[in-house]
């Protein structure tokens, strides 16, 4: 099946007021929703391990900012990734607040069985687009990767569960160098009739620019509608922005980010954190786009944080920012 691409010359909300195809009722093209990760993708990449308290008064703050979705941990081995150990503490520990989404990622029936005694009510699952990163990361190929989330997605319909999608090194890979477009979209179209609700695309290491974002997209949004899509983008090369315009361009109105640029990526030397919220915020603010976030009170969190982590935040808007403009 083909979702055609409407070009827009000029990315205002003025422009992006065309409508895609089947747009979900509670959203508009001039919304923009966030996909807050630094709880999850940020602090399991964090070298300093943060008591659960900590994190759990992170995921209470970032509430209060107005986003709508906070990926609150990971159900995986404590002895892979040691900061995600009080997973279970961390989610029943949270004031989980009317309207906002705290899912968790799992990336097998056993995490998926942890998540659900711990009160999760939506889960997410990861695969690759590059044979070698998966085999480093879960120990299996990408096609086999796919494989092991049948159970979680089955276990998860039967709960009632929504699932949500990861598609890394959409673009590059560290061992494998440039990813062939075609390979992207094997993963999205697998996660997708599996029944994910929507996938996030990843640069995981953050070598993307817009041309190769531009080349990939043009084939993932002819197998999958971009009202299904979200981009996830890591800054390592500073193109995180200029990516999520990009994709803002083919219709995509999901973005992951991190508060204050938390994280990286273990697999990828020299990979940075995603793009910081702050920076992300403003300038879908400066385009007239509707977040829902208080730019101001999220950059109190992020401030928050990095002081508990004992380092300077990656937001350049919160490190320029002195009050409203």
């Amino acid at each position: 099946m083909s979702f055609a691409r409407i070009p827009i010359p000029f990315l205002t909300c003025r422009s992006l007021a065309w409508s895609t195809a089947k747009r979900t009722a509670t959203t508009t093209p001039c919304e923009v929703r966030i996909v807050e990760v630094g709880p999850r993708d940020g602090l399991q990449n964090e070298p300093k391990l943060l008591p659960a308290a900590t994190k759990i008064e992170l995921i209470n703050r970032l509430s209060g900012t107005g986003l709508k979705t906070i990926e609150a941990t990971s159900f995986v081995s404590a002895k892979w990734v040691p900061q995600m150990g009080d997973n279970a503490e961390v989610l029943r520990g949270i004031s989980k607040v009317r309207g906002i989404s705290y899912p968790v990622l799992t990336p097998n029936i056993k995490g998926f069985e942890s998540a659900l005694a711990a009160g999760a009510e939506e889960v997410a699952v990861f695969g690759a687009a590059s044979d070698a990163f998966s085999l480093k990361n879960v120990n299996a190929t990408a096609a086999q990767a796919i494989e092991r989330f049948r159970p979680v997605l089955k276990a998860a319909k039967e709960n009632g569960v929504r699932v949500r999608g990861y598609v890394s090194t959409i673009v590059g890979c560290p061992y494998e160098g440039a990813i062939a477009p075609s390979a992207v979209v094997k993963v999205v179209e697998a996660l997708y009739e599996m029944g994910c609700y929507e996938i996030s695309l990843g640069d995981t290491i953050g070598v993307g620019t817009p041309g190769s974002m531009r080349r990939m997209l043009d084939e993932v949004t002819r197998a999958v509608p971009a009202k299904d899509l979200a981009v996830h983008c890591h800054d390592t090369y500073g193109q995180a922005l200029s990516n999520i315009l990009v994709s803002l361009d083919y219709g995509i109105r999901v973005v992951d980010a991190s508060v204050s640029g938390l994280g990286g990526c273990p697999y990828a030397r020299g990979a940075s954190g995603n793009a910081a919220t702050e920076d992300v915020v403003y300038m879908l603010h400066g385009m007239g786009l509707q977040t829902s976030v208080d730019l101001d009170k999220l950059i109190q969190v992020g401030r928050y944080i990095c002081t508990e982590l004992g380092r300077p935040s990656e937001s350049k808007v919160n490190r320029a920012w002195k009050g409203p403009q």
